[in-house]
């Protein structure tokens, strides 16, 4: 191995994908070097892509030490492009050179000098569109230093007059970026990280090239993407003893189909290089030609290989398969069966259930002692639902993925306070802030769980307030509460609002700058998180505390490019700033498990690994959108292609799926929308069904999946310990009076009757309840109401405009929020003339009676019973009263009506005919009206499902029917049952259906139970 050195230059290896590539590095640098001595393998350099990569690399050469004691080489991470690390920087070849610039700063900059050209740009942009706008200029930047491309002069001479108007644009705006940039950053005294980075490596290049180094140099896993680092990789190859490492160069791939090599196959990158280094790929020598020879693994590389050719050479893949079963032949070895020997697939129905199937592939491996396993894949979600998973099992693995900044309690309360500032009375923020794990107020735990239970439970829920005025009314004006509790409630309610009125003090005049927006929300958050004991609290404590202590600080010092932001606007910043950060846990993870993204998974391997995210779109992704050059503007400025960076995701996949046990874990549906298979997938298995073989599947995981979140046997007997409810109160315990309205309900679902007049539950109000329907309802009810008793008898002139107003002001007062107002006063427009026509049809001979409450008791087998209703309206005439009932929503149907499930109307046509409603006595019911009412075409529908003629025997059939579930209900055997009518939908008991566990032996039980109550 010591020849690997010691040939004449230039010195070019590859390590094949389907070889431990750090693994045979370290081995053949081992074998190399430890024969010289233990200070030959200490002096050397070893430059890798990564940090991690160095990492494991010093892990290698342990494990080619036996373990024992080694004197490690000089392993230098060289700096990976795509993730922004800083190269490798030996002597003082940057002494001369300013700092690099701070991301979070670069970017901040970049938007300001947009915000300060924006005319050029012909529009306006606030400060999330500015950074939008800096991280597209920061990357033509990085790419025009990269390319070593780009100077104003060339970007100007793009445009021709056949280009549209908005590539013109473009291209002047970035000829004044590209002169005005370099000036800002000389006036900061700093430098482009991406131009600092070329500057580095060309130095070393050409120090290594005027004086080179006598000791060992290595440049192994780089494929060279940047110009500089192509030239720097040529260079070591020629010094006296370096020599460069390739991963995974694809020998076999035959010459034709080289010659179609292109950006996106797995081989472009080292294509590119080799040509700019003015190699052929035969120049390039084996690392170990006896270890890469050997084995199973070549089979599956071969294979890979074809699988991923280029589109042009695929014409002749039946002949591509006769060769390598010819050449299986020679072997002994069934290529396919060798090459897939290893490898599966497994295709799950969503991101859930592959999250679900990894995670038991990653404990499956476990179980054999000193196994590794590690899931490579681009999407984070993905990596997160894995890591949540393995919890299952007390499993952490060492995830690259992180977690959201935005997800963390710190960066919520920080999201939660800016939110306020747009929305100071929004009783959801309200609540999460005061429920927040942060939040003290300067109270201890338990009195501040009394007063925010008291406020949730008070003031808080239901619609909207108008105001904080309106808050605290709730609180006053409650009876059923103690004055000291409403006290108590209302100082905490002060000083939430004092905390978030820090928050909200810069936009005193509409707008302020993103510093002092920050600044102030800082200011508020520690003045929530103020302990019983005083001072300041600390909510940036810990790992995910201090990146958003970090993010914030940056903020404050550093962005005074970005335009002034108003309240919401400034929310949305500080939502998406926290979203783009990560926090790594750092916390104790299992050593023999890894998640790893694609980047960090270069070079790495483990005895399983699982590629997971390889849909289209997630893996590769798509070529990114350039908003500033078009593909001919990009070609003649001599930028890359979009799509080189498919081909760096080809060449990551391939050396990945090159391991001796791989699983591939594609999904068929991402966030409920359908997903393509990764096209490198899809050739695979093509490719395998061409050769009349299939890419073996791991069902019995998905089936293991399956069952593991799956519910339990459904059938009758499983359901034994969650039977259907039967509550059977005491007979002094059930109601003895009912509204016709609960009757209504009692006939359909007897549970929400005993729930609520038996056990006293009441449907708590939704925090911020969604009011229109109820406003609604409750307005048309008023505005008739009102109408009516202004106008008893005769009709005013303008009775159309008067009754739209009546409409109109009833809507506020129900709580309609203004902002749905300009769509009410259309509808009521429209129903304000089909209401005065209902008007002036009804009410000749008639006295209106509106709104108007009636009893009827009665005595069933001894025991007293009150029926009661709140009639909307009833017309009085000489021999009859017709009763209407106002609707906005569904009224019942007629067939509901005539089987009693819907007795509203028929009982107080009941109640009338007993004179239950004094202003009226004894009367036969008339017709019974449902009135709709909707704004819509037609605005109106008056629905009479019982006429007068029959109305006085069915109000009597009524009133009997509800006699005979008094008295059967007066049976304590009688239960309670829920759902006794599901086909009217079951939903009119619908508060209590969680309470009567209607899921469980209904829907999963598939089975209601019981007979009809």
């Amino acid at each position: 191995m010591t020849a690997i050195l010691d040939a004449p230059g230039p010195r070019w290896f590859t390590i094949p994908s389907h070889r431990p590539f750090l693994g045979d590095l370290a081995a053949g640098l081992w074998r190399a070097l430890c024969p010289l001595g233990p200070e030959a393998l200490a002096e050397a350099v070893i430059l890798i892509p990564t940090r991690r990569s160095a990492r494991a690399l010093a892990e290698a050469f342990l494990g080619a030490g036996d373990h024992g004691a080694v004197l490690l080489p000089q392993i230098r991470a060289l700096g990976d492009l795509d993730e922004g690390e800083a190269p490798f920087e030996p002597g003082d070849i940057a002494v001369d050179l300013p700092p690099a610039i701070g991301t979070a700063r670069r970017r901040f900059e970049l938007a300001g000098l947009i915000v300060e050209h924006e005319e050029i740009l012909e529009r306006r942009l606030d400060a999330g569109a500015a950074l939008e706008m800096a991280d597209a200029l920061a990357a033509f930047l990085d790419g025009c230093a990269l390319e070593e491309v780009g100077d104003r002069g060339a970007v100007q001479a793009l445009v021709d007059g056949e280009l549209a108007r908005h590539w013109q644009v473009s291209a002047d705006f970035l000829g004044i970026a590209l002169a005005a940039w370099p000036r800002r950053l000389e006036a900061l005294g700093l430098m482009d990280v991406a131009t600092r980075r070329v500057a580095l490596l060309r130095r070393l290049a050409a120090r290594w090239r005027d004086r080179p180094p006598a000791g060992v140099i290595v440049a192994a896993g780089s494929t060279g993407t940047a110009p500089a680092a192509a030239d720097l990789l040529a260079t070591i190859a020629r010094v006296p003893r370096g020599c460069v490492v390739l991963p995974g160069l694809d020998t076999s791939l035959s010459d034709a189909a080289w010659a179609e090599v292109g950006e996106q196959h797995p081989q472009g990158a080292m294509k590119r290089l080799l040509a700019r280094a003015g190699l052929a790929r035969g120049d390039v020598r084996d690392w170990d030609p006896a270890a890469e020879a050997g084995g199973a693994g070549r089979w599956r590389r071969r294979i890979l290989s074809e699988a991923l050719a280029p589109p042009g050479a695929t014409a002749d893949w039946l002949d591509q398969i006769e060769r390598l079963r010819a050449e299986g032949v020679v072997a002994g070895v069934d290529p396919f069966a060798a090459g897939l020997a290893g490898l599966s697939t497994i295709t799950a129905a969503g991101e859930e259930e592959a999250a679900a199937a990894i995670a038991l592939l990653l404990r499956e491996a476990l179980e054999t002692p000193g196994k590794t396993a590690a899931l490579i894949t681009p999407d984070a979600a993905l990596a997160r639902r894995v890591s949540a998973r393995l919890l299952r099992w007390n499993i952490s693995a060492d995830s690259s993925a992180g977690q959201a900044l935005a997800g963390t309690p710190a960066a919520v309360l920080a999201g939660l306070v800016a939110r306020a500032t747009v929305d100071p009375v929004d009783p959801v923020t309200l609540l999460a802030i005061l429920k927040h794990p942060l939040v003290r107020l300067g109270l201890d735990e338990a009195d501040l769980a009394r007063d925010r239970s008291t406020l949730e439970g008070r003031a808080l829920r239901g619609a909207r307030p108008a105001n904080r005025a309106a808050i605290e009314a709730r609180l006053t004006s409650n009876e059923s509460l103690s004055h000291s509790l409403a006290a108590a409630a209302g100082a905490c309610l002060a000083k939430l609002h004092q905390a978030l009125a820090l928050a909200a003090a810069p936009f005193c005049d509409g707008t302020a700058s993103a510093a002092a927006a920050a600044s102030a929300v800082a200011a508020a958050m520690e003045t929530l998180a103020t302990g019983p004991r005083g001072g300041a609290g600390e909510p940036w404590g810990g790992l995910a505390g201090g990146a958003l202590a970090q993010l914030f600080s940056t903020l404050i010092g550093e962005s005074e490019g970005l335009p002034p932001v108003t309240a919401e606007g400034f929310s949305e910043l500080l939502a998406g700033l926290m979203a783009a950060e990560l926090v790594r846990s750092g916390g104790a993870s299992h050593p023999r498990l890894r998640i790893l993204g694609v980047l960090e998974a270069r070079l790495l391997g483990a005895d399983r690994l699982i590629l997971a995210g390889l849909e289209e779109g997630v893996w590769p992704r798509a070529a990114p959108v350039d908003p500033f050059l078009s593909r001919p503007m990009r070609e003649r400025l001599g930028l890359p292609a979009p799509e080189r960076r498919i081909g760096l995701s080809a060449h990551d996949f391939a050396q990945a799926a090159a391991g001796p046990e791989v699983i591939l874990v594609n999904a068929e549906r991402r966030a409920g929308a359908p997903a393509v298979a990764s096209r490198w997938l899809w050739r695979l298995r093509v490719l395998a069904r061409g050769a009349e073989v299939d890419v073996p599947g791991r069902d019995d995981i998905l089936a293991w999946a399956r069952t593991l979140d799956g519910p339990l046997d459904p059938a009758p007997e499983t359901l034994r310990t969650a039977p259907r409810p039967r509550p059977t109160p005491p007979v002094a315990a059930r109601p003895r009076r009912l509204s016709v309205t609960a009757v209504e309900t009692w006939v359909r679902d007897p549970y929400a009757v005993y729930a609520r007049h038996v056990l006293g539950l009441n449907a708590l109000e939704r925090p911020d309840e969604p009011v229109e329907a109820r406003a609604r309802g409750s307005a048309v009810h008023r505005a008739f109401e009102t109408f009516a008793d202004r106008h008893p008898a005769e009709l005013p002139a303008e009775a159309e405009a008067e009754f739209a107003a009546m409409l109109i002001q009833a809507l506020r007062e129900a709580g309609m929020p203004e902002g749905r107002m300009a769509r009410e006063r259309a509808l009521a427009a429209n129903t304000a003339p089909w209401a005065i026509d209902l008007e002036r049809r009804r009410r000749p001979g008639a006295r209106l009676i509106v709104e108007k409450r009636g009893e009827l008791a009665f005595v069933v087998e001894g025991r007293p019973f009150t029926l009661s209703a709140k009639a909307d309206r009833i017309e009085v005439f000489a021999d009859r009263a017709h009763i209407l009932d106002f609707k906005t929503g569904i009224p019942p149907t007629a067939k509901q009506v005539r089987a009693g499930y819907a007795p509203q109307l028929t009982l107080t046509g009941a109640i009338v005919a007993a004179g239950g409603f004094a202003d009226i006595g004894p009367l036969p019911p008339g017709d019974l009206v449902y009135v709709r009412v909707s704004g819509r075409r037609p605005p109106g529908k008056e629905i009479c499902h019982v006429a007068a003629g029959e109305s006085a025997a069915m109000a009597r059939a009524a009133l009997d029917g509800l006699k005979r579930r008094v008295a059967q209900f007066d049976d304590p055997a009688t239960p309670y049952l829920s759902w006794v009518a599901p086909e009217l939908g079951g939903r009119h008991g619908g508060d209590y259906d969680q309470l009567a566990r209607v899921w469980e032996w209904r829907v999963i039980g598939q089975t209601d139970g019981e007979p009809r109550g």
